[in-house]
């Protein structure tokens, strides 16, 4: 398994949390914290240790958009496309980042550095077009402004 994951990582997850339906999410939340992504093996021993069957845990990790069942860069960048950025120029500003990270949206760099997200709506319209960086909102961006600041973030990001 992925960086040495193992059964007792996982048991010592689900004792922590308890063992009933609603601890998985809490220990799949910990288990992407951790890998960026839940690795198969993970899930096969939360269904086993947490009593839960598997169809049911990979029903929860497959329904939240917050999971991912592959690698996740070490950076997220997240493009907003609802309406509102739509109709700001949000196409434009992903085919700029797309170019600047040279992957596509749904896609991780090959050094594992960053993935590339497109979200439906972030709820900060007023803001459009939103880029979202690890976390952090940068708004009212042109395509030139988004190459900026990529550009900068990969930068100080050592990529």
């Amino acid at each position: 398994m992925e960086e040495n994951m193992s059964s007792e990582k996982v048991k010592s997850l689900v004792e922590k949390y308890g063992s009933s339906s609603e601890a998985v999410i809490q220990v799949m939340q910990d288990i992407q914290n951790e890998y960026r992504y839940l690795p198969k093996e993970a899930l096969i021993y939360l269904a086993q240790y947490a009593d839960v069957p598997l169809s049911q845990v990979y029903h929860v990790a497959t329904f939240y958009t917050a999971f991912s069942l592959v690698p996740k860069g070490k950076h997220i960048v997240t493009v907003c496309m609802g309406t509102a950025c739509h109709v700001r120029g949000s196409p434009r500003v992903l085919d700029q980042v797309e170019r600047d990270l040279n992957i596509k949206a749904g896609e991780t760099s090959k050094d594992m550095e960053f993935s590339l997200e497109t979200v439906n709506c972030l709820g900060c319209c007023a803001l459009g077009p939103v880029v979202v960086i690890d976390g952090e909102y940068y708004g009212k961006l042109s395509p030139r402004e988004s190459e900026k600041l990529v550009k900068d973030f990969v930068k100080s990001a050592g990529g």
